[in-house]
């Protein structure tokens, strides 16, 4: 009796086992489809992934990976059911891009909740790897702190020192401003007023002319998106770049596109990726264009390596389990097109390389997407802030 019951359990074993091997990987992209930010990940963000997957079959070519993908909407509600469903009925392992900072703080949460990882691509709030932190949680592409080590700073250093914030009203907008605006007084610069407008808005002449009656030297436009490309647009119409600056504060090369250089011309910037880089950014950015018919933003090309990392890491750890691929996910070095010497922090921060940028004026463009001068590289140490500055919970003082 003893025997037999051995031999079942040694059966049961094995074949847990080879389900172990057969069972598909099942990865989640939720993302905005068809709200302000589709432009900057979006169907765009699936492809990256899809991307991603046939390169880790050419690594792997035995494991199976599935890919599942959702319009959240903007909405946090429908985000976390549409997680929630993912992670207890549908065999999501992770999920990933989550733009907009509100969805990804509560879609992180409910992740490590259920053991399973989530990795932040589209949203910026530097909170998902400080005080709202999480063991299987991760911020992958950039966040406000970069943004305003970079543009910030640098826009502070040429000479405009006097700032007002026109700022979108959740989580995002009110990170990167206040990023900023330790950012600009620490250069020695003054804050002296802000105003705030709703995500999705379509006539900024109110809030436009509040800025322009401030007389600040510089209007921080801490948004993105459609409400980025509509600002730029409404502040051309009234002449205010005339007399006043506008700091971009996160843009992406899809709004640079949408405005077209007559417009965007000058504007800085700070980018986590850009396509012309070197021969491995071109070619890949070129597999991506001939299946979107557009050159990838840093959203799209943060997808792409974050999944990629995460799939290398269950081949380490040997398991889907959120907190065993977490752990493999912090050990190993990110080496990609996006990130080629990348490392993963405690605290979930993936520490790569930032850009300065400048947009070109159109005489100096030479190809189509050639619309980056690229002004400096910032070091990952020096674009990110440091781990025990952020209040993250997992990280000891």
């Amino acid at each position: 009796m003893l025997k037999l019951a051995a031999m079942s359990a040694a059966v049961v074993c094995w074949s847990t086992a080879v389900a172990a091997q057969t069972m598909p990987i099942k990865v989640g992209v939720l993302t905005d489809m068809s709200g302000p930010y589709a432009a900057i990940a979006g169907k765009g963000a699936v492809v990256a992934a899809e991307l991603a997957i046939a390169d880790f079959a050419k690594e792997f070519p035995a494991v199976k990976v599935e890919l599942v993908s959702a319009d959240h909407q903007n909405k946090p509600d429908v985000a976390i059911s549409i997680a929630r469903k993912w992670f207890d009925s549908d065999g999501v392992s992770m999920v990933s891009e989550l733009t907009t900072s509100a969805i990804a703080l509560a879609v992180q949460k409910l992740a490590e909740d259920k053991d399973k990882v989530s990795i932040v691509s589209g949203a910026g709030s530097s909170d998902l790897t400080g005080k709202a932190c999480s063991k299987t949680g991760f911020h992958w592409t950039y966040d406000t702190y970069a943004l305003a080590r970079g543009t910030g700073s640098a826009i502070v250093d040429q000479g405009a020192k006097q700032w007002f914030f026109l700022t979108v009203d959740y989580a995002f907008g009110k990170s990167l401003q206040q990023d900023v605006t330790d950012a600009v007084l620490a250069k020695g610069g003054s804050v002296i007023g802000d105003v705030k407008h709703p995500l999705n808005t379509s006539d900024f002449s109110s809030f436009l002319l509040q800025a322009q009656a401030s007389k600040a030297d510089v209007i921080g436009l801490a948004n993105a998106g459609s409400d980025l490309i509509n600002v730029i647009k409404q502040a051309n119409e009234f002449g205010i770049a005339k007399s006043q600056r506008l700091a971009a504060l996160l843009v992406y090369i899809s709004d640079v596109h949408a405005l077209g250089l007559n417009v965007a011309k000058n504007v800085y910037l700070t980018t986590a990726f850009y396509w012309d880089m070197n021969d491995e950014t071109r070619a890949w950015s070129q597999r991506y264009f001939d299946k979107v018919g557009a050159m990838p933003t840093m959203a799209q090309a943060g997808e792409y390596s974050a999944v990629l990392h995460y799939l290398r890491a269950t081949q380490k750890a040997g398991s889907t389990a959120g907190g065993k691929v977490a752990e493999a996910m912090r050990a190993l070095p990110v080496k990609d097109i996006f990130a080629p010497n990348g490392t993963v922090r405690a605290d979930g921060r993936m520490v790569h390389d930032m850009y300065l940028a400048r947009v070109k004026e159109p005489s100096q463009s030479t190809k189509p997407w050639d619309y980056y001068a690229i002004v400096k590289t910032i070091k990952g140490d020096e674009a990110f802030r440091k781990m025990a500055a952020g209040n993250c919970p997992l990280v000891s003082n």
